[in-house]
């Protein structure tokens, strides 16, 4: 905790040498433990936060804390039916994105994409990290068959890594442009991922040439948020119940561990079942069916669907109800 609020008093220092300004990005609970963290060491800077897309609860946690709401440039609806759909990863979203949309300027990239092979930016290169796992490639690079006689299957809807920019990152880059500031942000590198890369190549304060942040809990690991959110009492959005002890002393949240937009699938193929979708039907059942099922029109058929066509085609399971598995420990906890 030493070393974050180092972090956190060496960037303020640094902003005001810069004769500019610090924010909080607040989301969800790692950012809003961040956002009372700064508090309790006597800063008193600004939060804010496109608050629009998060869960219910977070939200009313936000306007408790005055959170400044910004708004999204493009509607949920608008960005799955206009942008594509977000799904598997942002980096494996953004390579489908390009064989999606194939230009000669990018004529290149989708080689190396659908083949591994690099051309002279990428040394020549053979199997290289910008091929597409077969995985992906035989459901997603069916546009390519005619040029490679491969017989890839073609997607029945489009897939983008762009959704958080328009939702979210451009609203809050434009507030930080408009006030001369820069961010704090409740990242952590054990999220892994892009997240990852990024905090391990340039450390928890980055000041770069065209932005600069700073993360002060990049070195954190999950159950550090948890202590500290306890210590510093912070007020739990209700999407992840409470922060519980188990019996061998892990922190843990009751309900959801990990939240975000309520239409946003990367990862959604790697988690077990309930998943982030099946809790939303818990949650609203409504909503969830809006989602599934009605959220965008087919271009050419102008039949309606959602996320239902998506994760149908990916191999996710959501349209049955998932048999609830109790644990040992949360059925000693009914008990007492």
């Amino acid at each position: 905790m030493k070393r974050a609020a180092l972090r956190v008093r060496e960037f303020i220092t640094e902003m005001d040498k810069r004769y500019c300004n610090a924010h909080v990005s607040v989301g969800g609970l790692d950012s809003i433990t961040l956002l009372l963290f700064i508090r309790k060491l006597g800063y008193d800077i600004p939060a804010i936060s496109v608050s629009g897309v998060e869960d219910k609860s977070i939200q009313t946690i936000h306007k408790q804390l005055g959170v400044t709401r910004l708004k999204s440039y493009k509607s949920k609806v608008e960005v799955l039916n206009t942008i594509g759909f977000p799904v598997i990863s942002k980096r494996i979203a953004g390579k489908i994105d390009l064989l999606q949309h194939p230009t000669e300027n990018n004529k290149t990239v989708r080689h190396a994409i659908i083949t591994g092979e690099c051309g002279a930016q990428g040394h020549f290169a053979t199997n290289s990290r910008m091929q597409l796992p077969q995985k992906w490639l035989r459901l997603f690079a069916g546009m390519a068959n005619e040029e490679y006689g491969t017989h890839y299957q073609t997607a029945p809807f489009q897939v983008s890594n762009k959704c958080c920019y328009y939702l979210k990152e451009k609203p809050c880059d434009d507030w930080a442009k408009e006030h001369n500031s820069w961010p704090f942000l409740g990242m952590m590198a054990s999220e892994g991922g892009q997240r990852e890369e990024a905090l391990v190549e340039h450390g928890c304060n980055y000041y770069g040439k065209t932005t600069m942040r700073s993360a002060p809990f990049a070195p954190f690991l999950r159950q550090d948020i948890l202590q500290l959110a306890l210590d510093l009492e912070v007020p739990v959005p209700e999407i992840y119940g409470e922060i519980k002890r188990k019996p061998d002393g892990t922190l843990y949240t009751t309900k959801a561990q990990r939240t975000g937009c309520s239409m946003c699938g990367f990862g959604i193929h790697l988690e077990e079942r309930p998943h982030r979708f099946d809790r939303l039907r818990e949650r609203n059942e409504q909503e969830w069916h809006f989602w599934m099922y009605e959220c965008c029109t087919d271009p050419e058929t102008e039949e309606k669907y959602g996320w239902g066509r998506v994760l149908d085609w990916i191999g996710v399971g959501w349209e049955d109800v998932p048999a609830q598995q109790i644990s040992m420990f949360d059925y000693m906890e009914g008990e007492r």
